[in-house]
């Protein structure tokens, strides 16, 4: 009798539910893994800082609206009072508060005649300094104006410029940072000196152009003005 040949074995286990099938072979596999070599083909080591992931490029700058752009410039530093005032200054600032506190013309004068020249009152013509004072106040007789000079002298002032020609000290200290940069409490200081009708004026030309004071280093009053 010839063998069966063992796939025929295998056909007629499974047609006739042999034995046949109960004893065929399971064939295990099995995955190999190999490691990744840090070694080129060529021989050539690679560094491992060289497998790293490169880190993320920084964030760029941004402006004050959170725009990419150029980190906005630093304001100065807000003072009050007389205590960091260079006695030449401090000395104007009072004899000007004691003339506007009196509402005395005549002394006012005496201050502003004490310059060699005479401050800046106006960007326009001006005759006399009492009588544009008196001409530019609402009472007619410069009070308000007076009035106006004792609130920008109590307000913070800020020293600009600091070892130029052009070095000051300059009240209030609204005239030299950019409204939109004041916070809550620097705005509630600064409507008692204007109102928020002046304010939207001043933030349609984008400049502050309420009465300022600036006094020089040395003491000279350099402008008591308003305008642009």
């Amino acid at each position: 009798m010839h063998p069966v040949p063992p796939l025929a074995a295998l056909l007629l286990a499974v047609a006739f539910g042999g034995p046949a099938v109960a004893e065929a072979a399971t064939v295990k596999t099995e995955r190999i893994q190999v490691a990744p070599s840090e070694d080129p083909a060529d021989g050539t080591r690679i560094p491992s800082d060289a497998l790293e992931t490169p880190a993320a490029p920084p964030e760029p700058a941004t402006d004050a609206s959170g725009a990419p752009g150029v980190q906005p410039e630093a304001l100065p530093e807000v003072l009050y009072g007389e205590a960091d005032l260079p006695k030449p200054v401090a000395r104007t600032r009072a004899q000007l508060l004691e003339a506007a506190y009196a509402g005395d013309l005549d002394r006012l004068r005496m201050v502003l005649e004490a310059n060699e020249m005479m401050p800046t009152l106006t960007f326009g013509e001006m005759d006399d300094p009492i009588e544009f004072l008196k001409a530019s106040s609402g009472d007619g007789e410069g009070l308000e104006v007076m009035a106006i000079l004792t609130e920008i002298l109590e307000a913070g002032y800020v020293h600009v410029d600091k070892g130029t020609a052009q070095e000051m000290y300059v009240w209030p200290y609204f005239s030299r940072i950019p409204l939109a940069r004041l916070t809550r409490e620097q705005k509630v200081e600064m409507y008692r000196v204007v109102t928020s009708g002046d304010l939207a004026d001043m933030e349609a030309m984008g400049a502050w152009t309420f009465y300022r004071v600036g006094i020089g280093p040395d003491g000279t009053l350099h402008y008591f003005v308003a305008g642009d």
